[in-house]
Protein backbone atom coordinates (compact mmCIF):
# COMPACT_ATOMS: atom_id res chain seq x y z
CA UNK A 1 0.00 0.00 0.00
CA UNK A 2 1.20 3.74 -0.44
CA UNK A 3 -0.39 6.56 1.23
CA UNK A 4 -0.29 9.99 -0.77
CA UNK A 5 -1.13 13.67 0.53
CA UNK A 6 -1.87 16.80 -1.34
CA UNK A 7 -2.69 20.51 -1.18
CA UNK A 8 -3.48 23.26 -3.35
CA UNK A 9 -4.53 26.75 -3.07
CA UNK A 10 -5.84 29.12 -5.59
CA UNK A 11 -6.65 33.15 -5.44
CA UNK A 12 -10.04 34.42 -6.28
CA UNK A 13 -10.37 36.67 -9.17
CA UNK A 14 -13.47 37.89 -11.02
CA UNK A 15 -13.84 36.95 -14.58
CA UNK A 16 -13.26 33.18 -13.91
CA UNK A 17 -15.74 30.51 -13.19
CA UNK A 18 -15.51 28.63 -10.30
CA UNK A 19 -14.41 25.01 -10.76
CA UNK A 20 -14.71 22.44 -7.84
CA UNK A 21 -14.14 18.71 -8.25
CA UNK A 22 -14.97 18.90 -11.74
CA UNK A 23 -18.03 20.97 -11.05
CA UNK A 24 -19.10 24.38 -12.40
CA UNK A 25 -20.09 26.30 -8.86
CA UNK A 26 -21.92 29.29 -9.29
CA UNK A 27 -20.19 32.01 -7.81
CA UNK A 28 -18.98 35.69 -8.72
CA UNK A 29 -15.18 34.74 -8.33
CA UNK A 30 -13.41 32.09 -9.82
CA UNK A 31 -9.98 30.92 -9.24
CA UNK A 32 -6.86 32.18 -10.71
CA UNK A 33 -4.65 29.89 -12.39
CA UNK A 34 -2.93 28.84 -15.41
CA UNK A 35 -5.07 26.02 -15.84
CA UNK A 36 -8.79 26.23 -14.54
CA UNK A 37 -7.54 26.00 -11.29
CA UNK A 38 -9.72 23.22 -9.53
CA UNK A 39 -7.63 23.83 -5.76
CA UNK A 40 -9.51 20.06 -4.99
CA UNK A 41 -8.48 17.74 -8.18
CA UNK A 42 -5.14 20.07 -8.09
CA UNK A 43 -4.88 18.40 -4.43
CA UNK A 44 -5.90 15.14 -5.70
CA UNK A 45 -3.11 15.26 -8.33
CA UNK A 46 -0.26 15.73 -6.25
CA UNK A 47 -1.79 12.65 -3.61
CA UNK A 48 -1.53 10.32 -6.66
CA UNK A 49 1.56 11.60 -7.74
CA UNK A 50 3.08 11.53 -4.23
CA UNK A 51 2.01 8.14 -3.50
CA UNK A 52 3.86 6.35 -6.74
CA UNK A 53 6.92 8.88 -5.89
CA UNK A 54 6.69 11.08 -8.90
CA UNK A 55 7.00 14.52 -7.75
CA UNK A 56 4.11 17.07 -7.51
CA UNK A 57 1.68 18.42 -10.10
CA UNK A 58 4.15 21.51 -11.05
CA UNK A 59 6.45 19.53 -12.10
CA UNK A 60 4.35 16.84 -13.51
CA UNK A 61 2.54 20.01 -15.89
CA UNK A 62 4.07 22.91 -15.65
CA UNK A 63 2.72 26.43 -15.70
CA UNK A 64 5.34 27.53 -18.02
CA UNK A 65 3.68 25.18 -20.42
CA UNK A 66 1.21 26.50 -22.84
CA UNK A 67 -0.15 22.91 -23.55
CA UNK A 68 -1.69 23.91 -20.32
CA UNK A 69 -3.33 26.71 -20.48
CA UNK A 70 -6.68 26.57 -19.59
CA UNK A 71 -7.09 23.04 -19.42
CA UNK A 72 -9.51 21.36 -17.15
CA UNK A 73 -7.69 19.85 -14.13
CA UNK A 74 -10.42 16.95 -14.87
CA UNK A 75 -7.96 16.21 -18.17
CA UNK A 76 -5.02 16.18 -15.68
CA UNK A 77 -6.04 14.09 -13.07
CA UNK A 78 -6.96 11.67 -15.61
CA UNK A 79 -3.25 11.74 -16.58
CA UNK A 80 -1.78 11.50 -13.10
CA UNK A 81 -4.69 8.28 -12.71
CA UNK A 82 -3.36 6.58 -15.92
CA UNK A 83 0.64 6.66 -14.11
CA UNK A 84 -0.75 4.96 -11.25
CA UNK A 85 -1.68 2.55 -12.99
CA UNK A 86 0.98 2.19 -14.96
CA UNK A 87 3.08 2.03 -11.88
CA UNK A 88 0.56 -1.48 -11.16
CA UNK A 89 -1.53 0.58 -8.10
CA UNK A 90 -5.53 1.05 -7.87
CA UNK A 91 -7.09 3.74 -5.81
CA UNK A 92 -8.30 2.35 -2.50
CA UNK A 93 -10.14 5.43 -1.16
CA UNK A 94 -9.73 9.15 -1.22
CA UNK A 95 -10.33 11.64 1.31
CA UNK A 96 -10.38 15.44 0.75
CA UNK A 97 -11.13 18.96 2.28
CA UNK A 98 -12.06 21.72 0.62
CA UNK A 99 -11.52 24.94 2.71
CA UNK A 100 -14.04 28.01 1.91
CA UNK A 101 -15.79 30.52 3.35
CA UNK A 102 -18.22 30.54 0.62
CA UNK A 103 -19.68 29.40 -1.38
CA UNK A 104 -21.64 26.98 0.55
CA UNK A 105 -20.36 23.83 -1.53
CA UNK A 106 -22.33 20.90 0.72
CA UNK A 107 -25.01 20.91 -2.13
CA UNK A 108 -22.43 20.78 -5.06
CA UNK A 109 -20.79 17.68 -3.13
CA UNK A 110 -22.29 14.66 -4.39
CA UNK A 111 -21.91 15.96 -8.51
CA UNK A 112 -18.12 16.53 -7.19
CA UNK A 113 -17.83 12.76 -6.37
CA UNK A 114 -19.77 11.52 -9.01
CA UNK A 115 -17.52 13.39 -11.38
CA UNK A 116 -14.09 12.28 -9.85
CA UNK A 117 -15.33 8.63 -9.17
CA UNK A 118 -16.16 9.10 -13.57
CA UNK A 119 -13.10 10.48 -14.42
CA UNK A 120 -10.65 8.12 -12.55
CA UNK A 121 -13.55 4.81 -12.96
CA UNK A 122 -13.62 4.24 -9.99
CA UNK A 123 -16.53 3.44 -7.60
CA UNK A 124 -18.27 6.67 -5.55
CA UNK A 125 -17.91 4.39 -2.20
CA UNK A 126 -13.91 5.03 -2.56
CA UNK A 127 -14.12 8.73 -2.43
CA UNK A 128 -15.02 10.92 0.47
CA UNK A 129 -15.18 15.15 -0.24
CA UNK A 130 -15.86 17.41 2.79
CA UNK A 131 -16.16 21.17 3.12
CA UNK A 132 -15.15 23.97 5.55
CA UNK A 133 -14.58 27.34 6.81
CA UNK A 134 -11.80 28.90 8.93
CA UNK A 135 -14.53 31.06 10.79
CA UNK A 136 -13.44 34.10 9.14
CA UNK A 137 -9.74 33.62 10.11
CA UNK A 138 -6.74 33.88 7.15
CA UNK A 139 -7.07 34.13 3.84
CA UNK A 140 -9.77 31.76 2.84
CA UNK A 141 -11.99 33.47 5.69
CA UNK A 142 -11.38 36.72 3.64
CA UNK A 143 -12.76 35.41 0.93
CA UNK A 144 -8.99 35.82 -0.90
CA UNK A 145 -9.12 32.15 -1.87
CA UNK A 146 -9.91 28.50 -1.62
CA UNK A 147 -7.67 25.55 -0.57
CA UNK A 148 -8.15 22.04 -0.66
CA UNK A 149 -6.74 19.09 1.27
CA UNK A 150 -6.21 15.25 -0.36
CA UNK A 151 -4.88 12.09 1.36
CA UNK A 152 -5.13 9.00 -0.51
CA UNK A 153 -4.30 5.16 -0.24
CA UNK A 154 -3.18 3.14 -3.08
CA UNK A 155 -3.26 -1.19 -3.29
CA UNK A 156 -0.70 -2.26 -5.39
CA UNK A 157 -2.51 -4.82 -8.04
CA UNK A 158 -1.96 -8.31 -7.16
CA UNK A 159 0.10 -10.16 -9.52
CA UNK A 160 2.35 -6.87 -9.98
Amino acid sequence: MRIGFGYDVHPLTLNRPLMLGGVRVPYLFGLQGHSDADVLLHALCDALLGAVAEGDIGRTFPDTDPQYKDIKSMVLLQRVMARVKEKGFHLANLDATIVAERPKLADFIPRMVKEIAEGIEVEPGRINIKATTTEGLGFTGRGEGISAYAVVLLEEEVGT
